[in-house]
């Protein structure tokens, strides 16, 4: 099985592709040159930067992540409702007042869209985005709504003095979601009037992330550290989370494993860490998943006024099948830290609570933050 390499090619040499397969008996009959209906976000492509292509994202839905999670959608559901999900592609600059006016509003907006021809089945597979089945060069678009504008965003995309990282920190801080601020951020809606430029989809999930879990950082490392060692697990989609919080200043690790004949998996297991201390230079093999873990534990923490040493456990098995986004590890990540936890007498207590729950105990020697915790003290201890 190499689903990572081939995303739907054929490298397997099976006569079709079973997950392709699932998406292609999802898709509507008949595929038209119009659509008149929702736009509930937008979406801007990566190829050919800065000359990118971008449009709405147009389905009868929310496109919001934590409504599927809540709404109890399986991943059959998430897979039939992404492949009827049409993805408009125009020139982004031509389109951008547009792009803007849907990704302002705090509800979908209706619009109309003229196609050059019918939509096409295009499905690309990506770990970052969620997958879409549809795509059309928009011809002729019109919004056909004004936007509704939280007071918030409102003003921090009207004040093109404020920088982005700081525009990122007021709207967390103000109750804004990371799904809102990726959309403002995709738009060129966020940063200073010079800077303000539209930013591709998948860079901006990850920017997002990476931009509000550092600035949660600054506020945890000013905490006390927490009274006691503590797990907390969850699992959505396959996807097998562990969390082990240890008392002591911020450092963080993410170990993920992809059991056998799990999407990227393949015949083999497969087992990649990567971590960080108050600091992180590089962008993280684990891409964006990390990121999306992280800012996860850290909202966890700044809820609790707590700081700790992080590790965060990821197993994925083969109930994985579609390749839904970092959306998945988020989610995944939040409900663990939302649910029971399970309070360790010492951090080898605590490893072993963590290998029970995961399922298996050699990911262990991969850790790197395992020998320090055991080896050496914090100030915290003395």
């Amino acid at each position: 099985m190499r689903c990572a390499e081939c995303k739907g090619r054929g490298f397997c040499g099976l006569e079709r592709c079973p997950i392709m397969s699932r998406f292609y008996a999802q898709l509507p009959a008949r595929q038209s040159d119009h659509y008149q209906g929702a736009a509930p976000s937008v979406f801007v492509g990566s190829y050919g930067y800065p000359k990118v292509a971008g449009g709405p994202l147009m389905i009868d839905d929310a496109d919001h992540p934590p409504d599927w999670v809540a709404r109890g959608l399986g991943i059959e559901d998430i897979v039939g409702l992404r492949a009827r999900t049409i993805r408009g592609a125009g020139e982004a600059k031509n389109l951008s007042g547009s792009i803007q006016e849907i990704a302002l509003s705090s509800l979908p907006l209706d619009v109309e869209v003229r196609f050059n021809k019918p939509v096409a089945f295009d499905l690309r597979f990506d770990g970052t985005i969620a997958p879409v089945g549809l795509t059309g060069a928009i011809k002729k678009m019109d919004v056909l709504e004004n936007a509704r504008v939280d007071r918030a965003v409102d003003r921090v995309t009207s004040d093109t003095d404020l920088g982005a990282t700081d525009a990122c920190e007021i709207l967390n801080a103000s109750g804004t979601d990371v799904y809102r601020i990726t959309q403002l951020l995709t738009a060129g809606l966020l940063g200073s009037e010079k800077k303000r430029r539209v930013v591709p989809t998948r860079w901006a999930i990850t920017a997002v992330d990476d931009t509000v879990s550092k600035q949660l950082k600054k506020k945890i490392a000013r905490y006390p550290p927490l009274s006691g060692t503590e797990v907390f697990s969850a699992a959505l989609y396959g996807n097998h989370i562990v969390c082990l919080l240890v008392p002591g200043d911020w450092k963080f690790e993410m170990i993920e494993v992809w059991g056998k004949q799990s999407l990227w998996g393949g015949g083999s297991e497969s087992i990649a860490v990567d971590g960080e201390g108050l600091t992180k230079s590089g962008y993280s093999p684990l891409a964006g998943a990390y990121y999306s873990a992280r800012l996860a534990v850290a909202e966890y923490l700044e809820s609790v006024r707590r700081s700790a040493r992080v590790l965060v456990l990821r197993n994925v098995t083969g109930e994985y099948w579609a390749p839904l986004g970092t959306w998945v590890v988020r989610e995944a990540t939040r409900n663990a830290m939302r649910g029971p936890k399970t309070p360790c007498a010492d951090f080898r207590q605590a490893i072993d609570v963590a290998s029970r729950l995961i399922g298996f105990g050699h990911w262990q020697p991969h850790s790197r933050l395992i020998p320090e915790l055991v080896t050496q003290k914090t100030l915290f201890e003395f």
